[in-house]
Parts: structure tokens; C-alpha cells; sequence
């Protein structure tokens, strides 16, 4: 009987195609199951957090060129783990500020790493346009870490029209808002009122815009030209 390892669980969303759409699975229970209606059980929270750093460790090493290189762009987001666990117990303007650059930094660093799989030397095959989504759905949870942040150190930036109880946190409310924006759809019961908040609202608004246009429907095209 075969036996199977947690690690090569993990590692099978970087050495295998199809873990590009078993990573947009997860996204998606997170983004739209999970941080909406379980924000407020920090056990749940702290246990996805593990599951997405150690699927990004896994491919940090499987993508670098040796073991040096590998620890080495690890520094970064094992700072990230330390800041998020110090915040947890104390929370400090200097540990938010931290953690809020090391969290755009390691999201950025997923984020590349993916685009690496993307556009990898071979066939493109439908699993490497669902890595795409995946960039897609990364960037409204980049955003959302940068409108929380915002949240945070900008009092009153954004009007809110419903209460808090509507939804479990403020990090739900504005995964809400990215994706809101990211899609251009702006229902208006969140509106920005600072005027760099507002410039931040704008640029997502043209990522959202620009990205499908430029990368999916380029993947799809290239793959029409195979047949």
C-alpha cells in the first residue's frame, strides 16, 4: 500500500500542473468561504495561515536553483511568521507597519512564483490558464492587505455604510471591497474618501481591468495556436 507525506502533499501544488487549479480551490474556500464566514475563529485562521505558508515554502524550494538560494528567499516570509505571531499577542504600531511590508513582499514573492509556473517552457494547457485566475484572485487579496493596512494608520478613510456585525471583520470587509473593485463592479456600501486610498482604488481598478485582456487572453490564444 503506498504511503503518503504531508510534504508531498505540499509540494504536488509546484511539481504538478494540476496543483495550479487544486491552488485555486483552496483560494477560492478561503476568499469566499472561510474569511466570510469563519474571520472571527482565530484556530481556523491560524491553521489555513500554516497550510498557505508551507504550501509557499514548498515552493520556494522546488523553484529555486539550490538549497542556498532557496533559504535565502525564505528570510523574508519566516520574518513574516515571527511579526504575525508577536502581533497576535501584542499588538504595536511598529509590529502592524511590519507586518504589513512583509506580508506585500511574501504575497508579491507567491505571486511571481505562480507567473513562473504560468509561463514555464511546454504546451499551455488549461491548468496553467487556471494559474492565471489563481495571479488574478492573489492580487484582490494583495490589495485587501493594503486597504487593511490603510484601514489601520488612516482613521476614517473609508465610509462605510453597514455595521460591523454585517460581516465577521474588518479583513472580510475589504476582501469584499478588493474583489469589488478588482472587478469593477463597486457597489458603493464602501466608498474610500482619502485621496490616496482613492489613487489605490484607481490602480486596482486598472489591473483589474488590463490583466484578463493582457495575460488570460493571451494564454488562451497561444493555446488556440497549438491545435
Amino acid at each position: 500500500m503506498a504511503r503518503y507525506h504531508p510534504k508531498h502533499i505540499v509540494h504536488h501544488f509546484w511539481t504538478k500542473e494540476s496543483g495550479l487549479s487544486s491552488m485555486l480551490v483552496l483560494l477560492c474556500l478561503n476568499d469566499f468561504l472561510i474569511v466570510p464566514l469563519f474571520g472571527n475563529f482565530h484556530l481556523i485562521r491560524a491553521v489555513i495561515n500554516i497550510c498557505w505558508m508551507l504550501i509557499f515554502f514548498a515552493g520556494i524550494f522546488s523553484l529555486a536553483k539550490n538549497r542556498n538560494q532557496a533559504v535565502i528567499v525564505s528570510i523574508l516570509p519566516f520574518c513574516y511568521i515571527i511579526v504575525r505571531w508577536f502581533l497576535f499577542f501584542y499588538e504595536n504600531i511598529h509590529f502592524i507597519f511590519l507586518d504589513f511590508v512583509f506580508g506585500v513582499f511574501t504575497m508579491l514573492m507567491l505571486i511571481a512564483m505562480v507567473l513562473m509556473r504560468v509561463f514555464e517552457r511546454g504546451p499551455v494547457t488549461v491548468h496553467r490558464i487556471v494559474g492565471s485566475v489563481v495571479v488574478y484572485l492573489l492580487l484582490g487579496n494583495l490589495f485587501a492587505l493594503i486597504f487593511q493596512f490603510m484601514y489601520v494608520i488612516v482613521p476614517g478613510c473609508y465610509n462605510i455604510s453597514f455595521g460591523s456585525s454585517d460581516l465577521n471583520t474588518i479583513h472580510s470587509n475589504l476582501l469584499y471591497f478588493s474583489f469589488t473593485t478588482l472587478t469593477t463592479t463597486g457597489y458603493g456600501d464602501i466608498v474610500p474618501v482619502n485621496l490616496f486610498v482613492r489613487s489605490l482604488v484607481a490602480f486596482e481598478q486598472i489591473i483589474g481591468v488590463l490583466y484578463p485582456v493582457v495575460l488570460i487572453g493571451r494564454l488562451v490564444s497561444l493555446k488556440m495556436d497549438r491545435k
